[in-house]
């Protein structure tokens, strides 16, 4: 809990501050290629998991390795940022051995494949701001290119962003289907998966990225 503690606030201190983005759609290459990178910052970042089986679930984290945000006067344009897929863990998990035993298993082929693909990266396309949005709710639509394993989609999913005094951030959940990444091993979807034993095609990701220029 205390490790992701101090990012969130650090994180509510630039969002709740931070001047509204414009009321235009900020999606052009060009916007992206003119603006300074804010480079990220993987000590204050953190990015969570939760997945979900019919009779159980598991939730863990993982890290960001590098990336930047891209900015153009108070709004975030583009930018790319990496996960070491290395450092997934259950924080649910408290037995050091079966810890081991679900990290090998979801590392292997049958799920990520973490040897031949260590590395997971997403792109921003576009930030699109949201009109009317609350003070304290997601203000923003992000659409960008995500690659699992190899797998390149592109999805997009709502979030809260901001920018101020040298920092942008942006915070938010997203749920990925991991079938379109190859992912399909225990899927419901598949005729010969035991029913009880079925983990579902959806899982959440929370994220809260900080960088800083």
């Amino acid at each position: 809990m205390k490790k992701f503690l101090f990012p969130a606030l650090f994180a509510i201190a630039v969002l709740g501050g931070a001047p509204a983005a414009s009321a235009q759609k900020m999606n052009s290459a060009k916007m992206a290629t003119k603006a300074p990178a804010y480079k990220l910052q993987p000590q204050l970042s953190t990015l969570g998991w939760e997945g979900k089986a019919v009779t159980h679930g598991h939730n863990g984290t993982m890290q960001f390795t590098n990336g930047e945000l891209l900015v153009k006067g108070n709004a975030i344009v583009g930018g790319t940022v990496t996960v070491d897929m290395k450092t997934l863990n259950a924080t649910d998990i408290k037995d050091a051995e079966t810890q081991g035993k679900f990290v090998g298993h979801m590392s292997s082929n049958q799920f990520f494949d973490v040897a031949n693909n260590p590395i997971s990266t997403f792109k921003i396309l576009s930030v699109t701001p949201l009109k009317g949005a609350a003070k304290n709710a997601d203000n923003a639509t992000i659409a960008g290119d995500m690659t699992i394993k190899g797998v390149t989609q592109r999805i997009s999913f709502p979030a809260k962003v901001g920018v101020k005094g040298g920092v942008a951030a942006a915070t938010g959940k997203v749920t990925i289907d991991r079938t379109k990444f190859g992912l399909t091993t225990m899927s419901k979807s598949l005729p010969d998966t035991i029913a009880d034993k079925a983990i579902y095609d959806d899982f959440d990701l929370t994220f809260n990225i900080i960088a800083k220029i």
